[in-house]
């Protein structure tokens, strides 16, 4: 009995010795990464814990916080699935304020109010091409109900969710294009314009073929050019709602067509005018043609409560929106995310409402001494998070009932998303599942580990400011996952 204890007691103490030696593998890890020259000038935030007991592991300026792109998109995502739950839908509603007459003349306007839904017309969850038929179906709809004629407006109505710019801390290089598109209370086709390109000879300017959807009233002041590049060197840029807009940079030469995609203008009037048109291919005819609430302030003395309900229409869940918020790392649908908290919560989908929610749900739950949101996706940089704030979060997410659905929208290391080329043929990959994030200067990982030896890690890696390229910090980092992947 005697030698069993000892040896029982040898055992318990090669474990210890084994994780000891671990951990110091990974806080040696982390002491070169932060000693590499290209980290001379460089802001770093990184902390490792221990999800079975929320002990530390290993850290470097833990508390520091700073800019971390789109690992941001963490806090829309969870705080979504916690307050909204994984099944709720955004909805998008049609009313009419006057009566159908028995020859099908609705005799008053048609109102389409928006619920923020972002799934709209979008790629991610239609096949090429059908993006619109939704439209087609409400049309369907209300020819069914008998309507023939509408003898007032089509109005949209996009109000329960404000009409501000973009977020604060957006830069003006991101918002004329796909990426920079802000969430609204109507958004179409993920809010966002396809401008076609024909080049030249290397040197000669390209000339605008096409751009889908139409968008009456939309101008580009081209100055894009030929030249012996590879890929898309241009950038579109251009104010919200503005129709006045300027195209610059490089693209390949001697393309019959390039596409670009920019971001949608106006997504409450490109609704309303994609209606308008689907009802007319009905049969249904609008008299005074569409109309919006933002640009008639009029119209906001409306009561939807007298109105007449006709059609609601349910967008994809939350769960659905999450995984290709995640996976793919969608700044449309994070920002979407995080404006139905403010909706759902007090009838006022605003971003900064919506963030006085978020703040409020994680007061509750983690420690956010010191964290700034002033957006949900991480384009801005006015952002503020340290790694420390990012493992309390998913520290709190692996406790959460809704933690299956959560960690299946995280990429997965040398797998998928935007972590397929990450870790590949290296012992961490298919062991680390996390967001990441990229801007100019800033690089950034967050997520969860489960180690070789069958140990569940959450970490943050953040660093901004450092000096060479995205690709070169992701490889210097990741000798700090392959040493958790140990643990």
């Amino acid at each position: 009995m005697k030698i069993i204890q000892i040896y029982i007691l040898f055992l318990i103490f090669l474990s210890i010795a084994s994780n000891v030696e671990a951990q110091q593998n990974i806080q040696k890890a982390i002491e070169i990464f932060v000693e590499d020259p290209v980290n001379k000038n460089a802001a770093i935030s990184i902390h490792v814990i221990n999800l079975e007991n929320g002990n530390e592991i290993a850290a470097y300026k833990s508390d520091l916080a700073i800019t971390s792109a789109s690992t941001t998109k963490l806090f829309s995502t969870a705080a979504a699935y916690e307050l909204l739950g994984p099944q709720y839908r955004a909805s998008t509603r049609i009313y009419t304020d006057g009566n159908i007459t028995s020859d099908g003349i609705l005799q008053g306007n048609l109102w389409l109010r928006g619920g923020g839904d972002v799934s709209l017309g979008s790629k991610y969850f239609n096949q090429p091409k059908k993006e619109l038929d939704f439209l087609n179906s409400w049309a369907d709809s209300l020819s069914k109900l008998g309507i023939k004629f509408i003898q007032g407006a089509l109005i949209a109505d996009a109000s329960d969710f404000g009409y501000a710019g973009v977020p604060d801390g957006w830069d003006w290089n991101d918002i004329g294009n796909y990426y920079g598109s802000p969430a609204r209370g109507l958004n179409i086709y993920d809010n966002l314009v396809k401008v076609n390109f024909r080049t030249f000879s290397p040197g000669t300017k390209s000339a605008i073929v096409s751009i889908f959807p139409e968008v009456s009233g939309l101008r580009y002041k081209n100055n894009v050019y030929s030249a012996n590049v590879n890929g898309d060197n241009s950038y579109l840029y251009g104010a919200p709602f503005s129709l006045d807009r300027s195209a610059e940079g490089k693209l390949p030469a001697h393309q019959s067509s390039f596409e670009v995609k920019g971001s949608l203008p106006d997504p409450e009037l490109q609704t309303a005018f994609e209606l308008q048109k689907a009802l007319a291919n009905v049969g249904i005819q609008t008299e005074d043609g569409c109309r919006t609430v933002r640009t008639n302030s009029i119209l906001s003395n409306r009561n939807y409560n007298k109105m007449n309900l006709l059609i609601e229409y349910f967008g994809k869940t939350v769960d659905e929106i999450a995984y290709w918020t995640n996976l793919k790392s969608v700044n449309l649908f994070a920002e979407g995310l995080l404006n139905q908290l403010g909706y759902y919560l007090s009838g006022d989908g605003c971003t900064a409402t919506s963030l006085q929610h978020i703040y409020k749900f994680l007061e509750k739950n983690i420690d956010t001494k010191g964290l700034v949101l002033t957006d949900g996706s991480g384009l801005s940089r006015s952002n503020a998070i340290s790694a420390s704030h990012f493992t309390s979060l998913l520290n709190y997410m692996w406790h959460s009932k809704n933690i299956d659905s959560f960690k299946k929208t995280l990429p997965v290391a040398g797998v998928s998303g935007t972590l397929k080329n990450l870790c590949k043929e290296k012992v961490c990959e298919g062991k680390v599942v996390a967001k990441s994030g990229t801007i100019s200067g800033v690089k950034s990982y967050a997520g969860y580990v489960e180690s070789t030896t069958g140990k569940k890690l959450a970490f943050a890696i953040t660093v901004n400011n450092f000096n060479c390229s995205s690709t070169q910090i992701s490889d210097k980092m990741e000798k700090i996952l392959v040493e958790m992947a140990q643990y």
